[in-house]
């Protein structure tokens, strides 16, 4: 068939997917402040509810709840912001950025569900938080793999390995309940805040970069 001047032939397709490609992977840059705090949080819920079991200060799932409230309080904070800012100055999203509400939004979903199931005794805790690790390490590889981060790809599959070990550990009460805990603090500290303090470091040298160029004129 002769090209009528409208049609695009298989090299030019075939560089404007890769053209859209690496907009998507270099459009955004994360500063990594979202998998530092929610980092921190996981760490610290995870660390204190094995030191809670041990000295049994309060009930066992104490401190997940208060992480739970503090994830409400924080989730409101955002929907209020979002509200404000949206009536003000409406935001102009990136493809990449759209790929990552959709994600997000099933992420959620899923930890959700995956939390429901522990609540109502279908899953047990010891079974549930490798569930959620393996969920963990799924949505930082796709993090990974679109904004071509090898620190998250690295630690996607830190958080798979430790999450493999959590399930497979001997049924046998606290004990396994207090390892699946420290396994969970270790695959968080190598999965959401080491990534995440590199993102933090790569970003402001990035806006350093560019704020240095403006300045200069460039």
């Amino acid at each position: 068939m002769a090209n009528n001047g409208n049609e695009l032939t298989n090299e030019e397709s075939l560089a404007i997917i890769q053209q859209m490609i690496n907009t998507a992977k270099h459009e955004q840059k994360d500063d990594g402040k979202g998998w530092i705090i929610w980092g921190w949080m996981l760490f610290a819920a995870s660390l204190l509810t094995v030191v809670n079991l041990r000295f049994e200060w309060f009930s066992s799932f104490f401190f997940w709840n208060v992480f739970g409230l503090a994830t409400l309080i924080i989730l409101f904070v955002q929907i209020i912001t979002w509200l404000v800012k949206g009536k003000i100055k409406k935001k102009v999203k990136t493809y990449t950025q759209e790929i990552f509400d959709r994600l997000n939004t099933g992420f959620f979903i899923s930890v959700m569900f995956i939390i429901v199931a522990m609540n109502v005794g279908a899953v047990s805790p010891s079974t549930g938080f490798p569930l959620l690790m393996s969920l963990y390490g799924f949505w930082i590889l796709i993090y990974a793999a679109v904004l071509n981060f090898k620190p998250s790809l690295v630690g996607a599959y830190i958080m798979w390995i430790l999450a493999f070990t959590a399930l497979l550990l001997p049924a046998n009460g606290t004990k396994s309940f207090e390892m699946v805990m420290l396994l969970h603090a270790a695959g968080v500290l190598g999965g959401y805040i080491i990534p995440g303090h590199i993102a933090n470091s790569k970003f402001k040298q990035v806006t350093a970069g560019k704020s240095s160029n403006q300045s200069s004129g460039v």
